[in-house]
Protein backbone atom coordinates (compact mmCIF):
# COMPACT_ATOMS: atom_id res chain seq x y z
CA UNK A 1 0.00 0.00 0.00
CA UNK A 2 1.31 3.23 -1.20
CA UNK A 3 0.83 6.17 1.25
CA UNK A 4 2.46 9.53 2.55
CA UNK A 5 2.39 10.96 5.80
CA UNK A 6 1.96 14.89 5.96
CA UNK A 7 0.94 17.57 8.10
CA UNK A 8 -2.81 18.37 8.29
CA UNK A 9 -4.01 21.32 6.34
CA UNK A 10 -6.07 23.99 8.12
CA UNK A 11 -9.11 23.30 5.47
CA UNK A 12 -8.90 19.53 6.32
CA UNK A 13 -9.86 19.90 9.96
CA UNK A 14 -13.22 19.31 10.29
CA UNK A 15 -12.18 15.32 9.20
CA UNK A 16 -11.02 15.11 12.62
CA UNK A 17 -14.94 14.88 13.48
CA UNK A 18 -14.85 11.57 11.53
CA UNK A 19 -11.79 10.40 12.47
CA UNK A 20 -12.99 10.68 16.22
CA UNK A 21 -15.87 8.63 15.38
CA UNK A 22 -13.42 6.02 13.47
CA UNK A 23 -11.37 6.21 17.16
CA UNK A 24 -14.25 4.69 18.91
CA UNK A 25 -13.50 1.09 20.05
CA UNK A 26 -16.21 -1.14 19.34
CA UNK A 27 -15.57 -4.35 21.33
CA UNK A 28 -16.58 -7.58 19.28
CA UNK A 29 -20.03 -8.09 19.26
CA UNK A 30 -21.44 -4.48 20.28
CA UNK A 31 -22.92 -2.56 17.25
CA UNK A 32 -21.33 0.98 16.36
CA UNK A 33 -22.67 3.80 18.39
CA UNK A 34 -24.96 6.71 16.18
CA UNK A 35 -22.47 9.01 14.81
CA UNK A 36 -23.67 11.48 17.15
CA UNK A 37 -22.11 10.37 20.19
CA UNK A 38 -19.14 12.34 19.05
CA UNK A 39 -21.31 15.40 20.37
CA UNK A 40 -20.76 14.50 23.81
CA UNK A 41 -18.67 17.22 25.72
CA UNK A 42 -15.91 14.22 26.58
CA UNK A 43 -15.92 13.37 22.91
CA UNK A 44 -15.49 16.94 21.54
CA UNK A 45 -12.85 18.15 23.92
CA UNK A 46 -10.93 16.11 21.16
CA UNK A 47 -11.69 18.73 18.33
CA UNK A 48 -13.29 22.12 19.25
CA UNK A 49 -11.55 24.75 18.19
CA UNK A 50 -8.49 22.36 16.61
CA UNK A 51 -5.84 24.74 15.61
CA UNK A 52 -4.48 26.23 18.99
CA UNK A 53 -0.98 25.85 20.30
CA UNK A 54 -0.05 23.08 21.11
CA UNK A 55 -2.67 21.50 18.99
CA UNK A 56 -0.49 18.84 16.02
CA UNK A 57 -1.76 16.53 13.83
CA UNK A 58 -0.56 14.38 10.89
CA UNK A 59 -2.48 12.22 8.32
CA UNK A 60 -2.28 9.44 6.10
CA UNK A 61 -2.70 10.14 2.34
CA UNK A 62 -3.52 6.92 0.32
CA UNK A 63 -5.52 6.51 -2.97
CA UNK A 64 -5.70 10.24 -3.06
CA UNK A 65 -7.90 10.53 0.42
CA UNK A 66 -6.58 10.71 3.93
CA UNK A 67 -7.08 7.53 5.41
CA UNK A 68 -6.25 7.59 8.51
CA UNK A 69 -5.02 11.06 11.31
CA UNK A 70 -3.19 11.20 14.44
CA UNK A 71 -3.38 13.89 16.35
CA UNK A 72 -2.35 15.83 19.67
CA UNK A 73 -3.47 18.19 22.15
CA UNK A 74 -3.00 19.24 25.53
CA UNK A 75 -6.76 18.86 26.90
CA UNK A 76 -8.42 17.28 30.04
CA UNK A 77 -9.29 14.17 28.36
CA UNK A 78 -9.51 10.44 29.79
CA UNK A 79 -5.18 10.25 29.01
CA UNK A 80 -4.70 13.46 30.99
CA UNK A 81 -1.53 13.71 32.53
CA UNK A 82 -0.25 16.98 32.97
CA UNK A 83 -0.71 20.38 31.61
CA UNK A 84 2.38 19.99 29.54
CA UNK A 85 2.01 16.49 27.89
CA UNK A 86 -0.18 16.30 24.82
CA UNK A 87 -2.53 13.70 24.36
CA UNK A 88 -2.97 11.07 21.66
CA UNK A 89 -5.90 10.81 19.16
CA UNK A 90 -5.95 8.22 16.57
CA UNK A 91 -7.65 6.40 13.84
CA UNK A 92 -7.85 4.63 10.34
CA UNK A 93 -10.77 4.12 8.24
CA UNK A 94 -11.21 0.80 8.89
CA UNK A 95 -10.37 -0.97 5.53
CA UNK A 96 -6.56 0.46 5.93
CA UNK A 97 -6.30 -1.11 9.73
CA UNK A 98 -3.58 -3.77 10.08
CA UNK A 99 -1.68 -1.95 6.93
CA UNK A 100 1.64 -0.60 9.35
CA UNK A 101 0.03 2.90 8.59
CA UNK A 102 -1.22 3.37 12.12
CA UNK A 103 2.28 2.47 13.43
CA UNK A 104 3.65 5.09 10.55
CA UNK A 105 1.85 7.66 11.98
CA UNK A 106 2.22 6.97 15.10
CA UNK A 107 5.88 6.96 15.45
CA UNK A 108 5.90 10.34 12.78
CA UNK A 109 3.72 11.82 15.71
CA UNK A 110 6.37 10.78 18.91
CA UNK A 111 9.13 12.37 16.19
CA UNK A 112 7.10 15.62 15.47
CA UNK A 113 6.83 15.91 19.37
CA UNK A 114 10.55 15.40 20.08
CA UNK A 115 11.35 17.70 18.11
CA UNK A 116 9.13 20.43 19.47
CA UNK A 117 10.27 19.70 22.62
CA UNK A 118 7.97 18.19 24.29
CA UNK A 119 9.10 15.86 26.94
CA UNK A 120 5.81 13.21 26.64
CA UNK A 121 2.92 12.19 25.48
CA UNK A 122 -0.24 10.33 26.97
CA UNK A 123 -3.27 8.02 25.62
CA UNK A 124 -6.03 6.37 27.25
CA UNK A 125 -6.92 2.72 25.67
CA UNK A 126 -9.30 0.05 26.53
CA UNK A 127 -7.69 -2.95 27.57
CA UNK A 128 -9.59 -5.36 24.94
CA UNK A 129 -8.34 -2.60 21.86
CA UNK A 130 -6.21 -4.46 19.33
CA UNK A 131 -4.24 -0.97 19.40
CA UNK A 132 -2.69 -1.65 22.90
CA UNK A 133 -0.20 -3.74 21.50
CA UNK A 134 1.17 -1.10 18.50
CA UNK A 135 1.03 1.47 21.64
CA UNK A 136 3.65 -0.80 23.76
CA UNK A 137 5.83 -1.30 20.25
CA UNK A 138 6.14 2.38 19.95
CA UNK A 139 7.21 3.06 23.40
CA UNK A 140 4.06 3.40 25.19
CA UNK A 141 4.17 2.26 29.15
CA UNK A 142 0.88 1.59 31.52
CA UNK A 143 1.38 4.48 33.78
CA UNK A 144 -2.67 4.05 35.20
CA UNK A 145 -5.23 1.62 34.31
CA UNK A 146 -9.36 1.11 35.88
CA UNK A 147 -11.33 -1.44 35.15
CA UNK A 148 -11.57 -0.86 31.26
CA UNK A 149 -8.54 0.64 30.31
CA UNK A 150 -4.70 1.77 30.12
CA UNK A 151 -3.57 5.26 30.97
CA UNK A 152 0.22 4.94 28.79
CA UNK A 153 2.86 7.50 28.13
CA UNK A 154 5.96 7.41 26.43
CA UNK A 155 8.46 9.70 26.92
CA UNK A 156 10.59 11.46 24.46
Amino acid sequence: MNYKIREIRESEYPILADFLYEAIFIPEGMEKPPKSIIEQPELQVYITDFGKADDWCLVAEAEERIVGAVWVRIMNDYGHIDDETPSFAMALHEEYRYLGIGTALMRAMLQLLKDKGYRQASLSVQKANYAVNMYRKAGFEVVDENEEEYIMICRL
